[in-house]
């Protein structure tokens, strides 16, 4: 376990910009909530159990941590190498599997039903990361990660170009929203869901693109880049309620290895150190103001002077 931080503040919060103070506590420090998994992946709070699941994709398995006892337990194994997660506007558990190329939701009594595993009739490559819009729709983007080997997965044959997916709310029917993002990684809207962000992760260097959503809620413009990344890996990230963006980021390096922030802008606000690559974030607790951090092998936490947008 890594000792958490004594110190107030906390010395691994680096100010880039004097708009950060805003954001952070100067009484609240990172905190390890575990250590053990091999690759961290797609934090979800269930704030009505006072949990939080995320996985652990080679070890083919679903954690859950729980907020009153700290004490961290298996959800689901074979997870079929889930990766990312988040939930529908009806609190159910939404997930991309590696394994078996599909997008699933877990109903209320366990069950698990199959949202889109092809399109057009061909094999989804692997499904990364997901969120869910107020209209009920699902997007999740779609690389080849996970079939590229055996780590994270099975090695199989891709049968579709990555592109960015929504699965319409009402009717399930699959579209492409995006085809020209190089390995479409994490997602987010904007508080306003007027603007998609999208990590293109086989950009060299990596970038965070910008997208306007079209007034049907349903189609995508003015492909952009908004944050350019250089030596850093943004992967999967997360929008609180003012548009800035926490981003899991790292390179192996104690000066990238954390948590990058920026504002809507693009505009690097500060950075949350972390002894470890962060892969994925999300804003939970009761308030939505406690950021969760999942990092290579463990999970960690801090509370932060703002609040996750509601689906975030």
């Amino acid at each position: 376990m890594t000792d958490n931080s004594r110190r107030y503040p906390d010395p691994s919060i680096r100010v880039f910009d004097p708009r950060f103070k805003s954001l952070i506590l100067a009484s609240a420090s990172v905190e390890c909530l575990y250590q053990g998994a091999r690759w961290s992946e797609g934090p979800v709070w269930f704030g009505d159990g006072r949990y939080l699941l995320w996985s652990d994709i080679p070890n083919d398995r679903i954690l859950r941590w729980d907020e009153t006892t700290g004490n961290v337990s298996t959800f689901r194994q074979s997870s079929n190498n889930a990766n990312g997660h988040t939930r529908d506007r009806h609190g159910r558990l939404v997930s991309c599997e590696h394994l078996t190329r599909r997008v699933t939701r877990t109903e209320y009594d366990g069950s698990i039903t199959v949202l889109a595993d092809r399109y057009q009739g061909k094999r989804f490559n692997s499904p990364n990361d997901v969120i869910v819009k107020s209209d009920g729709s699902i997007w999740f983007t779609d690389p080849t990660f996970g079939i590229a080997g055996f780590y994270e997965g099975e090695q199989q044959e891709s049968e579709l170009t990555a592109c960015v997916y929504r699965i319409d709310g009402q009717s399930g029917e699959v579209s492409i929203v995006a085809d020209d993002v190089l390995g479409p990684n994490g997602l987010a809207f904007s508080p306003d869901e007027s603007v998609l962000y999208i990590v293109e992760s086989r950009g060299e260097p990596r970038k965070i693109r910008a997208f306007d959503v079209g007034s049907d809620g349903a189609t995508l413009s003015n492909n952009r880049v908004l944050i350019d990344a250089g030596p850093g890996t943004p992967d999967g990230f997360r929008v609180d309620i003012h548009g800035n963006l926490w981003c899991g980021w790292g390179m192996g390096t104690d000066e990238l290895d954390g948590v990058r922030v920026f504002n809507p802008q693009g505009e690097a606000l500060g950075h949350i150190a972390l002894p470890e690559r962060c892969a994925n974030v999300c804003l939970g607790g009761r308030h939505r103001n406690r950021l969760f951090m999942a990092a290579s092998h463990g999970l960690y936490s801090l509370y932060v002077n703002t609040q996750g947008v509601i689906g975030g």
